[in-house]
């Protein structure tokens, strides 16, 4: 029986995610952890496999493109629909959401094939918020508040929001092939040899694996999606990994199955936790793990939440916009990274800082100003 084109893709990205999860359960890779390690710790190590990760992404779907391989820019990162609300705020919540919830979209995945029943109820929540944000009634809140927020700049005369056509028209330079070339190679130069200047990248195996396995992989997700998925009469839309929107569009699928179809997205969501079960029972570290006590219940419920929501106004998470995003060079992806990093790092602090019995309006404040005088943090 010979499979449809979206078989095929949605299968081929199954043994992607399937890797994925295997390689991100070996290697422990975690933004959300990342950024707890740099925050609280002044360790660097899996924050760069993160950043290594970006940069092979870069340099592989930048390749892709100018070579007229796969056709990136029609993804939905390059749009001319700069959406600046939902990077900022999405980023944020989304960061906050991350620590309150034990990790990012990716890592909940991960941690629910090791057995984690905390990130099981994570899941749940994050995909009904993330559905109720695309479909259903926090839609009108997306609508409502954070469509009139985003600037058209095709009114302004660019093309896109990718970092080359920004800088043409920013500086009146001309939009060449060259100059997307010097573009992409800066971009990945600069992501690669920071992340490997940081002796805890380099000296640890498992970060470099990280970084490598996880970059190549979101590389061939364009290939899969945007050459193989090409059917002049089957095409399937172009995608990188994402795993905000696709855990509503899984747990919808999961529920309508007989009249559902699968497509790339829910494929890599089930490949992700199929991947990490594997992985812990062939090392036998499969276990199960439950809240402890109210309150952390209260803050992975929360936590869910809130990624749900701030990941779909974000156009993505850890991954979908940090990695797959930004490896297309759009303005926007840049953006909701940083904010997701901000979010994280700023609720981390308040966290530290309650731990004192500081009120929280305080705590919020002294954490405010610890991200803007980072050395207070090292006392």
């Amino acid at each position: 029986m010979e499979l449809s084109n979206i078989h095929l893709v949605a299968g081929l990205g199954f043994v992607l995610a399937l890797i994925f999860g295997a390689v991100a359960n070996r290697t422990n890779f975690c933004t959300m952890g990342a950024v707890s390690d740099w925050v609280n710790m002044g360790l660097k190590g899996r924050f760069g496999a993160w950043v290594l990760a970006m940069g092979v992404a870069v340099a592989g779907a930048q390749i892709l493109e100018l070579t007229g391989t796969v056709d990136i820019s029609s993804s939905i990162y390059r749009t001319a629909n700069f959406g600046l609300g939902g990077y900022i705020v999405g980023g944020l919540l989304f960061g906050i959401g991350m620590t309150l919830g034990g990790g990012c979209g990716q890592r909940t995945l991960v941690r629910v094939g090791t057995g984690n029943l905390k990130s099981l109820v994570v899941l749940l929540v994050l995909a009904i918020a993330a559905y109720m944000t695309l479909r259903g009634i926090l839609a009108t809140v997306r609508v409502a508040a954070f469509e009139p927020l985003a600037i058209d700049l095709s009114t302004q005369g660019i093309s896109d929001q990718g970092l080359a056509s920004v800088l043409a028209a920013w500086t009146g330079m001309e939009l060449t092939n060259t100059l997307r070339w010097a573009v992409g190679l800066i971009v990945a130069a600069i992501l690669i040899l920071w992340a490997l200047s940081q002796s805890a990248v380099r000296e640890n195996k498992d970060n470099i694996l990280a970084g490598i396995v996880i970059g190549l992989i979101i590389v061939a997700s364009w290939v899969v999606t945007g050459l193989v998925g090409a059917d002049d009469f089957d095409p399937v839309p172009i995608e990188g990994m994402s795993f905000v929107a696709p855990t509503g569009n899984t747990l919808s699928y999961l529920m309508t199955y007989t009249g559902a179809t699968i497509n790339f997205g829910i494929a890599i969501v089930l490949g992700i936790i199929a991947g990490s079960f594997l992985y812990a029972i062939f090392t036998r570290t499969f276990a199960i793990e439950t809240f402890t006590d109210k309150q952390d219940m209260i803050n992975h419920l929360s936590g869910g939440m809130l990624m749900g929501f701030g990941g779909v106004l974000a156009l993505g998470c850890t991954v979908g916009q940090a990695i797959s995003g930004i490896s297309t060079l759009a303005l926007g992806s840049f953006i909701a990274a940083f904010s997701i990093v901000v979010g994280s790092a700023l609720t981390m602090r308040v966290q530290y800082h309650r731990m004192d019995d500081m009120s929280f309006t305080r705590a919020v404040g002294t954490g405010v100003a610890d991200m803007l005088m980072p050395w207070r943090m090292k006392d």
